[in-house]
């Protein structure tokens, strides 16, 4: 198998640069790197052979295997570019037979081990904690965009490497958009407000979303709030291991239907949390993956309404053997902020 997905390499070699190619073949695998990781990957490979290279890494691992006589290698369709493809499989010869295997790699991070769990759970916690240090500054009158540096540089000082995704913070209608990026408009009374936010930790990454509100909401805003909080409980009481993924998306719309709110819900239930922010198993109503003990997902349904705002409430859990448990502790009853 050839790797060229830098979270994949960091999966299966410990390296963390971000350019490199390896190859593994049973117990043994090779990481290839330019001259500028040489040194990060002799320190960070475990127990790898890693070989500098300076006359590009796609071509010198197309030679590599011509050289070797491999015949039969996967490759890493979901990543690969086209041209770089072309340009291994015309180094590599006619003898090399590529298959597409660019589902192993995501597939094996899947299920966590003690590990990676434990540092998940760490990035969990600085996630809760910023969130409710910063939870006093979310005032009228204050930039989305300071609310977002405030919540970056406050996970830093907590020992974080980076923001697992750029942080969100969207206040009033524009809380209706779910990826909105923070701006310069300022927070005021009467705004709902949502916080997305995580982070990295040696690698993994954490993913926390809760919803306030400026000043007494109106009951309409109070019936969405209730909605999305129901939902989201059924939804984190049905992800058990043996059920299927879409299952747990339904708890959550059936929630919302009941409430003829789930047209408004227009993304899936959550996602598998790892290496990268989004990993399977996606939480999603076609997905028939069943979870497993191991899995760790984000489960955060949310409504938006054009003009009047969004609502949404996300954590992160570990699926066990018994269950599920929460790994993103942060409050989410005290959302109205008078």
């Amino acid at each position: 198998m050839l790797l060229t997905d830098p979270a994949n390499i960091f999966y299966f070699t410990g390296f963390r640069g971000s350019a490199g190619v390896a190859y593994v073949e049973g117990p043994e695998a090779v990481l290839w790197v330019d001259p500028r990781y040489t040194l990060q990957a002799r320190e960070q490979a475990r127990g790898i052979e890693v070989v500098e290279v300076r006359t590009g890494l796609i071509r010198f691992a197309g030679r590599w295997l011509r050289r070797g006589g491999r015949q039969r290698v996967g490759y890493e369709d979901g990543h690969l570019s086209c041209r770089d493809f072309l340009q291994l499989r015309q180094e590599a010869g006619k003898t090399v037979t590529w298959v597409a295997e660019g589902k192993i790699g995501r597939a094996l991070r899947a299920v966590k081990d003690e590990e990676e769990i434990q540092t998940i759970r760490r990035a969990c916690a600085i996630t809760s904690k910023v969130y409710e240090e910063v939870l006093p500054r979310v005032r009228p009158g204050v930039k989305e965009l300071d609310v977002a540096a405030e919540i970056e540089y406050r996970m830093k000082r907590e020992g974080a490497e980076a923001p697992a995704f750029e942080t969100i913070v969207a206040s009033g209608s524009r809380t209706a958009l779910p990826h909105a990026r923070p701006s310069s408009k300022l927070l005021e009374n009467g705004d709902l407000v949502i916080l997305d936010l995580g982070a990295i930790l040696c690698g993994y990454a954490s993913d926390l979303t809760r919803t306030l509100y400026l000043g007494r909401p109106e009951r309409r805003i109070r019936r969405l709030f209730q909605a999305v909080q129901a939902a989201q409980l059924k939804a984190i009481q049905g992800a058990e291991p043996g059920v299927e993924a879409r299952r747990v998306d339904m708890c959550a719309r059936r929630v919302l239907a009941e409430r003829h709110l789930d047209k408004f819900f227009t993304h899936s239930t959550g996602h598998g949390v790892g290496i990268e922010i989004h990993e399977d198993p996606r939480i999603a109503k076609l997905e028939r993956t069943k979870l497993r003990a191991g899995h760790v997902i984000t489960v955060e349904p949310g409504v938006y309404l054009e003009g009047v705002g969004g609502v949404r409430i996300e954590d992160t859990l570990l699926v066990t053997p018994r269950g599920q448990e929460i790994l993103t502790g942060a409050s989410k009853d005290s959302w109205i902020l008078e």
